[in-house]
C-alpha cells in the first residue's frame, strides 16, 4: 500500500467524529440558551400545562329613582360550587355532602335546596319552586309521576323519602334529617346535570367559609364570584321586585306558545339570576349584562399563571324609574300609620294601597301597598310572608287589588251625562230620598238612610260635593249603561293600565265595569236596576287603585289618557349614552268640553272647602277630592276609597287611596293630604301659591 493513499474507513471515522462534535457544540448552545439565558422563563413555561375557559358573569345594572337616587346596586360576593364528578361511589359523595352542609351550618350559611319536601321529619310536601324541574327529575329517576300533584295524592311523603334514600344509596347509618339533607343536595345535582349547569351550592358566602373549604378536606368544592343585590331603601318593595335563580321551565320556555326560554337568549346560563317580579323582571333586558369569557392558565402545581379575556363582560344598564323615593317613603308611612291606627281601635286586620300619578304623563310617582316587606331580608322572611294569608303582604294591592270605587266613580258618571247631553252644568234634580222609578229595586240616597233627609234640588257640581246618590241614579238611568261603560273604558277603568309590571298573566288585576255582557260572561244576574248601582260605583264595578289614580289624572289633564308607566329612561352602565327614554303619545283623549271639566272639578273642589275642610285646611295647595264608601257585602264592612288632585287650578298630580274595611272614604283624607304635602316641596309651594293667588285676583 502506498503511503498517503486514501483510506475510506479512516475518512468515515473522522466524518463521524466531526458530526458528533458539531452535535455536542449545538447541544451546548441550546442548553446555554435555555438554561442560562432564558432559564427562568422556560421553567415557568414548562409548568404551565393547563388552560381552561370560564364564563364571567356581568354585574347587573343599577336601579335609581327619577332624581338619580340609587335604589338597588350590587356588591361582590363569593359562591360555593359543588361537583359530583370527583367521587367514585355514592357513599363517598353522600359523606362529602354531609361534611359540607355541616360546615355551612356551623357558619350560619344556607345552601340551595329546592326539593319540595320539608327539611325535617315528619315529612310533608311543599310547593315546588320549579315544577317543571321537579317533573324532569321524576322522569329521569323513573318515578311514575309527572306532576307534584300526582305525587302528593298517591305517594306519602315518608314513602317518597324512602324512595330517594334508595335511589341515592343513603344507607341506614344516616338519621332521617341527615338523609333529607343529602337527598336535597343530590336532587339539585341531578337537576343541574340534566341541564349541563354547575350546582351553585351556596350564594353570598363569607371569606371565612371560603378559607375553610380550601384546606383540602372538602373534595368537589370550588369557589366562584358573583354579585348580590344591595337595597339602599327599605321602601318600594312591591315595585322593585326581586331576583331568583332560573328554573327549568324558565330555561326551556314554551316555544309552542311563543315563550322564549333563557337558554335561547344571549348572556344567560342556568346559574344566572333573573328578575322574578317587579321592575327587576319588567326591565330584565336592560338590567342583565352580557357575560364575558376568559382563559385561565395554571401550572402543574395548580397556581394561576395567567388570564386572558377573550370577551369582556358588559355590565347592565342603569334603569331610572319614575318613582320619587322620598314621596314613596312618605306615602308608605302615611298609609301604614292610618291603617295601624284603625286596627288599634277595633283589632280588625286591614290592607290598603295608595298611588300617585303625574297629570299629563301617566308617570307613577309613588305606589304603596300595605302590608309590605323588606327586600333585604326577603329570603329569611319568605316562609312567614307566604304563610300570612290574612295580611297577604306579598300582594301588591296597588295593581292587584280590585275594589268597588263607590262614589269616586260619580265624576265619571257626571262626564258621561254632561257630554251625552243628558244634563247641563245648570240642570237640577230634586232628591226625594227613595228612587222609585222601578218597582224593584228602589235604592235610597245615603242621607235618607242615615238621617231620613234629602239633599233637595241640586245640580251636578253640588251632587258631586254632597255625593247625592239620588241624582246619580237618575242621570245614570237616563245616560244608560252602554254610555257609562264607554266613558269608563276611555278613562282606563276596568282595563289593564299598561304598567310594565302588570298586564295579562301578571299580578295586575284587570278589574271590571258592570255591564250586561260582563254579567253574562261571569254567569251573574243583570237587571235594568243594576245600572243605578253601577252609576254610583257599586254593582260589578271593580277597579284597582292605580286605575283610579290614572282616571283622575286623565279627567283633570285635558282628557289625555296615558298608559301608567314606571320607566323613565335607561342609560349605559357608564352613563355615556341613553339607551331608552320614555316618549309616548296618549292612548286616547276623552272628549270633554271646558264646561264639563269645570263643573266636575268645582264639585270636587267644594268638597275640600266644605265637609273635608278640617283635613284640607292643612294642605299646602288647593285641591279637589272625592270620597267613596264601597260596600263589600261582608259583615256590613265597607272599604274606604279616596281620590284627589292638586293644585286645583293647575293639576300636577292625582292620588288614589284605598283601605280595606276602612269605612267612610273621608277617613282617608288625612292620608291624601299628607301625600300631597310631601309632593310639593317648600320651593314648589311658593311658586304654586303665587300662581294661584294671581289667578284668584
Amino acid at each position: 500500500m502506498k503511503k498517503n493513499a486514501f483510506d475510506p474507513v479512516r475518512a468515515r471515522i473522522w466524518a463521524l467524529t466531526g458530526l458528533m462534535g458539531l452535535c455536542l457544540v449545538a447541544f451546548a448552545g441550546v442548553m446555554y440558551y435555555t438554561q442560562i439565558l432564558h432559564g427562568e422563563e422556560n421553567r415557568a413555561k414548562s409548568l404551565a400545562s393547563n388552560a381552561a375557559s370560564e364564563t364571567v358573569e356581568a354585574s347587573r345594572g343599577i336601579i335609581t329613582d327619577r332624581n338619580g337616587k340609587v335604589l338597588v346596586s350590587n356588591r361582590l360576593t363569593y359562591t360555593l360550587i359543588f361537583s359530583a364528578k370527583e367521587f367514585d361511589t355514592d357513599q363517598e359523595l353522600n359523606a362529602a355532602i354531609l361534611r359540607l352542609t355541616d360546615l355551612c351550618t356551623e357558619n350560619g350559611t344556607a345552601w340551595n335546596d329546592t326539593l319540595p319536601v320539608s327539611r325535617t321529619a315528619p315529612y310533608s310536601y311543599t310547593d315546588p319552586a320549579d315544577g317543571e324541574g321537579f317533573a324532569l327529575f321524576l322522569k329521569n329517576k323513573d318515578i311514575p309521576y309527572s306532576k307534584i300533584s300526582q305525587v302528593t295524592s298517591t305517594l306519602q311523603p315518608d314513602r317518597f323519602m324512602a324512595k330517594l334514600r334508595q335511589l341515592f344509596n343513603i344507607d341506614d347509618s344516616y338519621t332521617e334529617d341527615q338523609a333529607r339533607t343529602i337527598a336535597g343536595v343530590r336532587y339539585e345535582l341531578t337537576i343541574k346535570s340534566l341541564t349541563d349547569a354547575q350546582y351553585v351550592f351556596a350564594d353570598d358566602v363569607s371569606v371565612e367559609l371560603i378559607s375553610q373549604t380550601a384546606d383540602g378536606q372538602y373534595r368537589g368544592v370550588s369557589t366562584g364570584t358573583s354579585s348580590a343585590r344591595v337595597y339602599n331603601t327599605e321602601y318600594a318593595a312591591h315595585v322593585l321586585g326581586r331576583l331568583s335563580p332560573i328554573y327549568y321551565e324558565d330555561w326551556v320556555g314554551d316555544p309552542e306558545n311563543g315563550i322564549t326560554g333563557y337558554r335561547d337568549m344571549e348572556g344567560y346560563s342556568m346559574n344566572s339570576l333573573v328578575g322574578r317580579e317587579g321592575a327587576e323582571k319588567a326591565f330584565e333586558s336592560y338590567l342583565h349584562g352580557t357575560k364575558g369569557t376568559r382563559i385561565i392558565t395554571t401550572n402543574q402545581e395548580g397556581k394561576i399563571t395567567g388570564e386572558l379575556y377573550t370577551k369582556e363582560p358588559q355590565p347592565g344598564g342603569t334603569v331610572a324609574l319614575t318613582l320619587d323615593i322620598d314621596l314613596q317613603e312618605d306615602t308608605e308611612k302615611s298609609l301604614a300609620q292610618t291603617i295601624q291606627a284603625m286596627t288599634q281601635k277595633d283589632g280588625v286586620v286591614r290592607g290598603g294601597a295608595a298611588v300617585v300619578v303625574g297629570v299629563g304623563s301617566g308617570e307613577v310617582l309613588a305606589m304603596a301597598s300595605y302590608p309590605t316587606y323588606n327586600l333585604s331580608t326577603f329570603d329569611r322572611d319568605y316562609s312567614k310572608l307566604v304563610s300570612d294569608t290574612v295580611g297577604t303582604p306579598l300582594l301588591n294591592r296597588a295593581i292587584g287589588g280590585a275594589y268597588a270605587p263607590g262614589s269616586t266613580f260619580k265624576p265619571c258618571t257626571a262626564v258621561a251625562a254632561l257630554e251625552s247631553g243628558i244634563i247641563t252644568p245648570s240642570s237640577t234634580i230634586v232628591d226625594r230620598g227613595v228612587y222609585d222609578y222601578y218597582k224593584s229595586p228602589q235604592p235610597r240616597c245615603w242621607i235618607y238612610n242615615e238621617y231620613g233627609g234629602t239633599h233637595g234640588r241640586v245640580n251636578v257640581s253640588q251632587a258631586i260635593t254632597v255625593s247625592c246618590n239620588y241624582f246619580f241614579y237618575e242621570v245614570g238611568r237616563l245616560t244608560g249603561i252602554k254610555t257609562l261603560a264607554s266613558y269608563a273604558k276611555q278613562f282606563g277603568l276596568g282595563e289593564y293600565t299598561g304598567i310594565e309590571i302588570g298586564g295579562p298573566g301578571s299580578a295586575e288585576a284587570k278589574g271590571s265595569m258592570a255591564t250586561p255582557e260582563f254579567a253574562e260572561a261571569e254567569h251573574l244576574e243583570w237587571t235594568d236596576g243594576q245600572t243605578l248601582t253601577a252609576a254610583i260605583g257599586q254593582s260589578y264595578d271593580l277597579f284597582t287603585p292605580l286605575q283610579l289614580a290614572n282616571y283622575i289624572a286623565t279627567l283633570v289633564g285635558d282628557g289625555q289618557h296615558y298608559e301608567a308607566h314606571l320607566l323613565k329612561n335607561v342609560k349605559s352602565y357608564d352613563n355615556s349614552s341613553v339607551i331608552y327614554a320614555y316618549d309616548k303619545e296618549p292612548l286616547n283623549t276623552v272628549q270633554m268640553s271646558d264646561s264639563t271639566v269645570r263643573a266636575v272639578k268645582e264639585g270636587m273642589h267644594n268638597l275640600t272647602t266644605g265637609s273635608l275642610s278640617y283635613y284640607f285646611s292643612k294642605c299646602v295647595v288647593s285641591a279637589g277630592a272625592k270620597t267613596g264608601t264601597a260596600e263589600t257585602g261582608i259583615n256590613n264592612t265597607n272599604n274606604g276609597v279616596f281620590v284627589c288632585f292638586a293644585p286645583y287650578d293647575d293639576p300636577q298630580i292625582a292620588v288614589a287611596v284605598v283601605i280595606e274595611k276602612g269605612g267612610s272614604g273621608a277617613a282617608l283624607a288625612s292620608t291624601a293630604v299628607d301625600i300631597v304635602n310631601s309632593y310639593f316641596s317648600q320651593e314648589e309651594i311658593g311658586a304654586v301659591i303665587i300662581g294661584e293667588n294671581t289667578l284668584l285676583k
